[in-house]
């Protein structure tokens, strides 16, 4: 098994998302016992260049972006996932997971905001392409809310194959552009909480509507934009557990072993709690080096 990266900025912990710092205060601390093993790599997210957003965004919504408080790690949580990116194109490391102090899945080309400034996972996409790294994509996103922003910026690229967790059902003619409606609707009535069930239906919506199109899809590297405000008691809450999250980490892991030689680039997106996010999020990094057997 090859690397693992981790790519992180110290900003993140003191002015991170909508929380301004406390949900990753717990940082890099918390991943210590995993950088013990030299087979889990830390990574500095450097600050991206104006050039590399330009490539997806306008020269306007970089000014409105500079303006705006909540933005200001912007910057680096792109360079962080364009890094990732890079590394694993490059076959210096087998997976990546990106810490991020602004998100990006809803930045569009001209439009920003959900606490989210520039659009790390496409920016990232056309960075690579502009090296003559990679051409195919395929994104799975399991954020609380509709990616508009990626689905704005790619939904005429037929080489990028996007799956997004939401409020319904679509899929575009060409089978590329793909929504899967949550099945969590029905257990926020009362007394039909039952964590075991909601955590099993919504990973194999997530699954069923992902991995069978990635394989044939054949992307040459699989995003997983991984937001944990879908957990019970945080601000997108759909009733999971970590169980959620863990065995959506292993079908990822082992579906991109088989679809792409285990390139797989995991993405922090939403979440608000430093409990959450000191509990989930390691174990994640963690089944990224797992050995697991391809489909």
């Amino acid at each position: 098994m090859g690397v693992t990266g981790i790519f992180y900025h110290p900003s993140f912990s003191r002015r991170s998302y909508l929380t301004q710092g406390s949900r990753l205060q717990d940082f890099p601390e918390a991943i210590e016992p995993l950088l013990a093993n030299p087979e889990f790599r830390l990574f500095e997210s450097p600050a991206i260049d104006n050039d590399s957003i330009l490539k997806v965004h306008t020269p306007e919504l970089i000014e409105e972006v500079k303006h705006d408080g909540l933005c200001s790690t912007a910057w680096h949580s792109v360079g962080g996932v364009v890094l990732a990116a890079e590394t694993i194109a490059k076959g210096e490391i087998e997976n990546a997971f990106a810490f991020i102090g602004a998100g990006g899945h809803h930045a569009g080309r001209d439009f920003f905001g959900g606490y989210c400034c520039f659009n790390d996972v496409v920016i990232a996409i056309e960075v690579l392409r502009s090296k003559n790294l990679m051409r195919r994509f395929a994104i799975l996103d399991t954020d609380a809310h509709h990616g508009d922003g990626t689905r704005d910026l790619i939904k005429n690229d037929p080489e990028v194959l996007h799956v997004c967790m939401c409020g319904s059902n679509f899929c575009s003619p060409d089978g590329s552009k793909v929504d899967v409606a949550s099945p969590q609707a029905r257990w926020h009535l009362p007394g039909s909480y039952t964590p075991p069930v909601v955590d099993m239906e919504y990973v194999s919506a997530a699954i069923d509507g992902f991995v069978p199109r990635a394989t044939t899809f054949r992307p040459d590297l699989v995003f997983w934009y991984f937001g944990f405000d879908t957990h019970r008691g945080d601000y997108g809450s759909l009733g999971l557990t970590g169980k959620a999250y863990h065995e959506i980490a292993r079908a990822m892991r082992r579906a991109s072993l088989d679809i792409c030689g285990g390139r797989l680039a995991v993405i922090l997106g939403g979440g608000s709690r430093s409990d959450l996010a000191r509990t989930l999020i390691p174990p994640i990094i963690s089944i990224l080096h797992e050995k697991i057997d391809a489909i």
